[in-house]
């Protein structure tokens, strides 16, 4: 019995997921990707155009993902502490969830694909810090934090510990826990 074409695009795409978490990081080609489905190449771009194509459906799962939780974080959480830390932890918990995913997070794995892949990702890190920064004026609005903080700095600090967490644990082939140390290294980025 044939897979229908959405189930067959999901099917790709998680199967890509999953070859990207091979901890030796080896270039993934569509021969590889059909051969590990079964499949032959052209039945790959039956349902894809390209192999950025089958990347940027991975990035939108990623987008769909992460902003959907930093919403639901910041409707349901009515304190700006409470919300900050809550987005960190989910993004440090969502690539422990998703490895491969952490590694087109990072970048690691659009490296030699086409370059628009690599400016989404860097516009999704720049999303991430904005919702940051708003998590931290909140607090700073609630007395939370000091009125006289440099939001956009500590929103910066704050995301490059998430990335360099990211990166961490994808260099050290997943064995770097990305939540190792969150509790006391919580206190010392906000500073308390």
């Amino acid at each position: 019995m044939r897979a229908k074409r959405g189930e067959r695009k999901l099917q790709i795409l998680q199967t890509l997921a999953q070859m990207l978490q091979n901890p030796r990081a080896e270039k993934i080609t569509t021969a590889a990707l059909a051969a590990k489905l079964d499949v032959s190449e052209a039945a790959l771009y039956r349902h894809f155009a390209s192999k950025a194509q089958m990347f940027e459906g991975l990035i939108e799962f990623i987008e769909e993902s992460i902003f959907g939780l930093v919403n639901k974080i910041t409707t349901d959480e009515k304190s700006g502490m409470k919300q900050l830390e809550a987005m960190l932890t989910m993004l440090l918990g969502f690539a422990k969830k998703n490895p491969g995913m952490t590694r087109v997070l990072i970048g690691d794995a659009l490296v030699n694909e086409n370059e628009r892949l690599q400016t989404r990702i860097n516009q999704l890190h720049d999303r991430l810090e904005a919702s940051i920064k708003q998590a931290l004026r909140f607090a700073s609005s609630q007395n939370e934090l000091p009125a006289d903080m440099d939001a956009a700095a500590r929103a910066n600090l704050l995301m490059c510990y998430v990335t360099g967490r990211w990166h961490q644990y994808a260099k050290s082939g997943f064995k770097r826990e990305p939540m190792e140390h969150w509790t006391e290294q919580w206190r010392e980025l906000i500073g308390s």
